[in-house]
């Protein structure tokens, strides 16, 4: 979806009592765009709309900045960090979160909220089975074997700063053969045997359902990808009840909870709006 200062289609004549939940095109940013916009309608006499498939990072930035989105359920600290900021990487959590939020307040009025629990990073990931065979545990354990084949998406690959050629600098290493594939791929990739190790997702359900084995990345490689919702100040200003339903969510899911909540979609098939109500059900958001 490529937006060029054009309001997305069936959302131009949207009412001003209609908040607009833009989500990227991943199973977590679904599940919370659904949440977000669920406790809108319960909490308040505003009205929703998901708009979905926000393909990149880059496309959602864009969608807020020309209005059609109201709030985006998912950013990360570390891509809109070097993306969106255009700054360098920072390894330490709490420092890449204080960064982006007062830059985003300062350069776009948007407000960063703190994180909902969870930080979405790539991971090196085994079968715990290969761990225990190969004695790998962390990163660094791979460089034991130079035949050892990698899969992942061909973005990393390409990827600047912290992809495949900024890896290769920091850990010293290359894969002996590295297989592009899409990254919905690559945990049937490493669970049947075709891959030694994936570049996964750490939220991932799979990972969890696959009893999949995630290597510590002893070098501190990849940053922080904390995940956090943000609005426009002059939404917040518009409908500042929306700030309180927002503090509801933060800190309230962590990484193994994600990890659940995304396989109820991708290993059960449910509808993310159908997990979305069932954990603030369980949760008593509606009480």
């Amino acid at each position: 979806m490529l937006l060029s200062g054009c309001s997305l289609p069936g959302l131009g004549g949207a009412s001003k009592d209609t908040i607009k939940v833009g989500a990227q095109s991943m199973t977590e940013s679904e599940i919370l765009a659904n949440m977000i916009a669920q406790l809108i309608e319960h909490d308040t006499d505003l009205n929703t709309a998901l708009v979905k498939n926000l393909g990149s990072n880059y496309v959602q930035h864009q969608a807020m900045r020309g209005g059609d989105i109201d709030i985006s359920a998912t950013r990360y600290s570390g891509t809109d960090l070097t993306s969106t900021l255009g700054m360098e990487a920072e390894k330490d959590p709490e420092k890449a979160l204080n960064i982006v939020q007062k830059e985003f307040d300062k350069r776009f009025k948007y407000k960063w909220f703190d994180s909902y629990g969870f930080d979405n990073t790539y991971a090196f990931t085994v079968t715990k089975k290969f761990a225990e065979k190969e004695h790998v545990n962390t990163v660094s354990d791979l460089k034991k074997n130079s035949e050892y084949k990698l899969g992942v998406d061909n973005a990393w690959l390409k990827r600047k700063g912290d992809g495949y050629k900024g890896f290769v600098s920091m850990y010293g290493f290359e894969f002996g053969t590295t297989y592009p594939m899409q990254i919905g791929l690559v945990y049937d990739a490493v669970k049947n045997g075709k891959m030694d190790a994936v570049l996964a997702y750490s939220t991932d359900g799979r990972i969890k359902a696959y009893d999949l084995k995630i290597l510590k990345d002893d070098k501190q490689f990849f940053p922080p990808y904390d995940c956090s919702p943000v609005i426009p100040e002059k939404v917040l200003k518009d409908h500042p009840e929306l700030e309180g339903i927002i503090h509801k969510l933060i800190g309230k899911i962590d990484t193994e909870t994600m990890q659940e909540l995304n396989y109820e979609v991708d290993g059960k098939l449910k509808e993310p709006s159908v997990v979305a109500k069932e954990f603030l059900e369980k949760h008593h958001y509606f009480d």
